[in-house]
């Protein structure tokens, strides 16, 4: 444990919500709630607004709905979320280079082995807590300056506490735990506040009367591993007792890249299966290429009808990085899969990863046999025999996504339906806009990228991928 309470852990108050706020001035104040917006959507990020009705977070959106009718539902914007996580993310390798994301909106940072370290080293353990305290202050500061939004900040002596001062200071707050106070500010907590505590811990130490912090420390290590098994009980037991000596790990790697999607209608044709499969294999390969990662394992996953959930997969010669070989792959191993009843839930990921690709050859092997296969004479007369299909598109508008109008500038989507869009004129520096309807197939409305939350702030490069 740190003399010092020079760990320091951020966490962006509702920030998917707070973001949608500061970008449409006539949300300010208001509930906002973001997530899936369909029957089994669920609630991403709620504003404190909105928490104040009983929303939270993972709560299905069908019961937010009920317990906050006249919130704004949204859609989420991961383009815009992850432009301001940036910009955050920034500020925090300022004061040191060992800053550990857990999230867009969620890090710990090592101020000990930043610009700031040798300055705390010569000032004592008596005085740094105030200097740590003003180094704190100036990054919410900043924060606020450059997005718009809060953050609440929370430092101690190790990770587990500065995360636990970080949910004492919300919102848009600061909490610091002064060494040799750790089992002090924890003994009155319930287990719950302990991370990896979740609800079947929680009923197991109920049982035997164990309902506070304090009572776990007083348990004894060898109560706790007789109760949760040795590795759960001791480790417990020691954040108990405030023992964490974990160090900030700066760029954790990922051990794999996949997205997945959760139908409102269960899937029961295979050939759609097949073409989700296809979308959901050029959404992962974005966030392939967005991460500069290839991959040698290519993994499906199918929730059923019945909720039982299947995993299938299948690894290559060689980590690859493209988009046909692991949609063909991914093809494969959904014949492998019995989809009678529906498919609920799809998945599409690639472990494995690698920071180069030996896969060129295979990929383009791979193209050669399917052009061959469409070039075979039996093909071709077959492709003739048959008129082309007609497809008819029509455009979807989210909640909440950016759109521009050729005549009336940006605005955003309030909602869609029965052929008709409703859009919001406003920006993030605008008074609240006015708000017009459209034809869904009006071709002056356009979607468009995020605008900027402040004057002037510089957006990442980068082409994200949808989330």
């Amino acid at each position: 444990m740190r003399s010092v309470p020079s760990i320091l852990h951020l966490d962006m108050d509702a920030f998917f919500a707070a973001v949608e706020q500061a970008a449409k001035p006539s949300l300010r104040g208001k509930p906002v709630i973001v997530g899936g917006l369909g029957g089994r959507g669920v609630v991403s990020t709620a504003s404190y607004e909105a928490r104040k009705f009983g929303v939270h977070s993972a709560m299905p959106m069908a019961q937010a709905r009920r317990l906050c009718p006249n919130a704004a539902f949204l859609t989420g914007r991961f383009e815009a979320y992850r432009q301001v996580s940036e910009l955050v993310m920034g500020l925090l390798r300022e004061l040191s280079p060992l800053v550990e994301p857990l999230s867009l909106d969620e890090a710990f940072v090592d101020l000990e082995a930043g610009p700031h370290g040798e300055l705390l080293a010569d000032v004592g353990p008596v005085a740094a807590p105030e200097l740590i305290v003003a180094i704190a202050a100036d990054l919410r500061a900043d924060i606020t300056e450059r997005t718009g939004l809060t953050a609440s900040v929370g430092l101690a002596g190790s990770k587990l506490m500065a995360k636990i001062a970080s949910e004492q200071a919300k919102p848009d707050g600061l909490v610091l735990v002064e060494a040799g106070q750790e089992r002090a500010v924890l003994a009155t907590m319930p287990v719950r506040a302990l991370p990896g505590v979740g609800p079947a811990t929680e009923q197991v130490l109920r049982r035997v009367g164990l309902e506070k912090v304090a009572d776990l420390a007083a348990a004894g290590e060898a109560e706790l591993v007789q109760l949760l098994g040795r590795s759960h009980g001791l480790g417990v037991f020691q954040m108990s007792t405030g023992q964490d000596d974990r160090p900030v790990v700066a760029d954790r790697d990922a051990k794999s890249v996949s997205v997945e999607d959760t139908f409102e209608v269960d899937l029961l044709d295979r050939g759609r299966v097949l073409a989700e499969i296809d979308v959901l294999a050029a959404r992962c390969i974005r966030r392939l290429h967005a991460s500069g990662r290839s991959g040698r394992t290519v993994v499906l996953k199918v929730r059923r009808f019945d909720f039982s959930t299947l995993t299938r997969s299948e690894t290559l010669r060689a980590p690859t990085d493209d988009e046909t070989v692991i949609a063909e792959a991914a093809r494969r191993l959904a014949l492998q899969v019995d989809i009678t009843g529906g498919v609920r839930l799809l998945g599409v990921g690639v472990s494995q990863l690698a920071d180069f690709t030996q896969e060129d050859l295979f990929a383009q092997a791979e193209q050669a046999e399917r052009a061959e296969r469409a070039a075979t004479p039996e093909v071709l007369e077959e492709v003739r025999a048959e008129p082309a299909p007609v497809v008819e598109e029509t455009r979807h508008w989210r909640p909440g996504q950016d759109v521009t109008h050729a005549q009336l500038g940006p605005g955003w989507v309030q909602g869609s339906g029965v052929g008709r869009v409703t859009v919001r004129f406003e920006t993030p520096q605008s008074e609240i806009g006015r708000v017009r309807t459209f034809a869904v197939e009006d071709p002056e409305l356009t979607p468009s990228r995020p605008q900027p939350l402040r004057p002037g702030m510089v957006l990442p490069e980068e082409a994200y991928g949808d989330g």
